[in-house]
């Protein structure tokens, strides 16, 4: 018989832990071919305000997080029934300080990207297709500064 050493049970014992826990992994980004196929609209578009609509507290850590309907005008269209000039309404929701990765998308007052858009359900408002579906700014935003009080909106300066 062999002697166990106590490191080699310690470390066997950490490994048994760490392995019985849930994977907190960051499911892997879509490609721009799979962005496409899976969004109902491919667009640039200029974020014209963001607006606080709810206040919401997150079931596991009790932190109040703010809900927000962003008004999006179409810069230029890729896809979907859209045209430039166009409004969109996106929703988003804050996620709880220190979660594991970019789960939400925001978008800020004045800035202007690409992104991909599915319909909601009942067709008036859109959500971001998936965590990657902003790309990088063409124009970047005013503030990255949110409302925080339902009813608050910050608007782009040139916003109607």
């Amino acid at each position: 018989m062999f002697p166990v050493r106590p490191a080699f049970l310690l470390a066997l014992l950490a490994f048994v832990l760490l392995a019985a826990q849930p994977a907190l992994a960051l499911p892997a980004p879509m490609s721009d071919a799979e962005l496409t196929e899976e969004s109902d609209v491919v667009a640039l578009v200029r974020v014209k305000s963001v607006t606080c609509t709810s206040i919401t507290k997150d079931a596991q850590t009790g932190e109040a997080l703010p809900g927000y309907l962003a008004k999006l005008e179409v810069i230029e269209a890729k896809k979907g029934d859209v045209v430039p000039g166009g409004e969109l309404l996106v929703t988003f929701r804050a996620i709880p300080k220190g979660a594991l990765g970019p789960w939400t998308v925001f978008y800020y007052p004045g800035e202007e990207v690409w992104t991909h858009l599915v319909k909601r359900a009942g067709g008036v408002t859109y959500a971001s297709t998936w965590w990657n579906a902003k790309g990088t700014d063409v124009k970047a935003p005013e503030t990255t500064e949110l409302p925080t009080t339902v009813g608050e909106s910050v608007l782009a300066t040139d916003a109607d």
